[in-house]
């Protein structure tokens, strides 16, 4: 049993209540560590440490902020193999996800930050009015809350922009799957990371994140999660003018054209519909097929989902392990009866999973797919955020753009095609904040990332995350 631990300052401390949350395995629903139940006190705490911090950090060198976010990523990737382990323990993904792609993409994100800390640029102007030069200050003590379905992952792509900007970081993690950035914590202190700069506070998010959010010296919030506490977050920066960053919901489109490239194509169809069991952000949960190849591709689908090996994360042959919590899964289940009583016809899946040997009381779901419903439906309007998918049928490109902005979200979609003008076309039209073209979760880190209308506000990535977590500080000069 893992007793997790604050960091605050240098120090690693429980939750100054003395109380502690039970973090769930999901693959057998038994309890694996306790987390610490952080409240406003801690997070003040928090704030004071990474207050007295700033002026040390932020008036260093960008090349040597580098140094010691290289030297965390250093540290991190030579412990992958632990960290991907902890997990999939902590999530419930098979292992060799965590292990070749989300582990190092938490390493990729210090490094990629790291750089960003050397090249980041102000602007000049000249010939107008003067000589301008425009400074970007960090704004010091900054909350970064991240969810629970990429955590490590998502948890580093907040921290990493923050820190290489110069800012010092009060961060919570989800209480659901806590344990990597715990671990990340540990490495910090290991490797001496200057005191204050990260501290990272546990607990539940009514209590810590609503501290971060409502505190005074806190100069902005990144925040990735439910489009209803995305709400509730801007609402309370509002009032004090405070810079916030919202990474929400999405119910994403796949737009299938009958003349989409082969090669590969059911694979890309299937990783962006199950991988993570659904439970990523970017996932394309309603497919909109060209009705000529209709029967075609959901024939192809049906028959892929149904051979999916869905159990014990720990088996190198499980390609979906459960879904993250019993909340959850009974959510998703709830989801799916929705769907049978709006008139939905469910192909494949539909129901609990009970894998033999130790995950028999594990919270997994079979891969679902459903047909027969139109796009005004719950089913295909809300987010459910789990191994469904939902088809739908279309005649031409018009009805096909129709169709995919019918949804109130706005994160991503992904257009498959050999026509490259329609593929232009296409992506223009579509509200979202991110198209792939015969493609899927291809990601450059250099590019703007975030949603729009209830997707989400702002952007993260590259220059755009440098940008948020800086003030823009213009000053002109008089040559006459």
């Amino acid at each position: 049993m893992l007793s997790l631990t604050q960091l605050i300052g240098d120090r690693a401390l429980p939750a100054a209540s003395g109380t502690w949350l039970d973090v769930h395995e999901p693959a057998t629903a038994r309890v694996h560590a306790l987390c610490p139940d952080g409240d406003a006190a801690d997070v003040a705490s928090a704030v004071e440490a990474a207050r007295s911090a700033c002026s040390g950090w932020s008036s260093l060198p960008g090349s040597e902020r580098a140094r010691w976010m290289n030297r965390l990523a250093d540290a991190l990737e030579s412990r992958i193999d632990e960290f991907a382990r902890a997990e999939s323990r902590d999530a419930g993904k098979p292992l060799a996800l965590a292990r070749d792609i989300e582990i190092p993409r938490a390493v990729s994100n210090l490094r990629f930050f790291a750089a960003a800390a050397m090249q980041f640029a102000s602007e000049s102007h000249q010939g107008q009015a003067g000589l301008n030069y425009t400074l970007r200050q960090p704004l010091g003590v900054v909350g970064c809350i991240s969810p629970w379905n990429l955590p490590l992952y998502l948890f580093t792509w907040k921290i990493a922009p923050a820190l290489a900007a110069g800012n010092c970081v009060v961060a919570k993690p989800s209480e659901v799957t806590p344990v990597t950035a715990w671990m990340l914590g540990e490495l910090a202190r290991e490797i001496g990371f200057p005191a204050g700069v990260l501290n990272i506070v546990h607990g539940l998010g009514p209590k810590v994140g609503q501290a971060i959010v409502d505190h005074p010296g806190v100069k902005a919030v990144s925040f990735t999660g439910s489009t209803a506490v995305g709400q509730r977050i801007a609402a309370a920066c509002a009032s004090s003018l405070k810079k916030v960053s919202l990474e929400l919901g999405g119910k994403n489109p796949t737009i299938v054209f009958a003349d989409a490239p082969r090669p590969g194509l059911f694979d890309t169809l299937m990783r962006s519909a199950f991988q993570n069991s659904g439970q990523i952000c970017l996932c394309g949960s309603r497919m909109l097929i060209e009705r000529r190849i209709y029967d075609e591709v959901r024939d192809e689908l049906v028959a892929r989902a149904r051979q999916l090996r869905v159990g014990d994360p720990d088996d190198p042959a499980t390609q979906q392990g459960p879904l993250v919590s019993r909340a959850h899964c009974d959510k998703v289940r709830g989801c799916i009866a929705t769907a049978r009583d709006e008139g939905a016809v469910v192909l494949c899946g539909g129901e609990a999973l009970q894998p033999p040997g130790r995950c028999e009381n594990g919270w997994f779901m079979a891969p679902t797919i459903i047909e027969g419903l139109g796009p005004y439906t719950r089913t295909n309007t809300e987010e459910i955020f789990g191994p469904v998918l939902s088809l739908q049928a279309f005649d031409d490109e018009e009805e096909a753009l129709t169709l995919a902005n019918a949804a109130s979200y706005g994160l991503s979609a992904s257009v498959w095609t050999s026509d490259l003008r329609r593929a232009h076309r296409v992506a223009e039209r579509l509200e979202a904040g991110i198209v792939w073209i015969n493609t899927w979760l291809e990601r450059d880190l250099r590019t703007p990332f975030g949603g729009v209308k209830q997707s989400g506000l702002g952007r993260e990535g590259g220059l755009e995350a440098m940008r948020f977590f800086t003030e823009a500080k213009n000053v002109c000069i008089n040559l006459g």
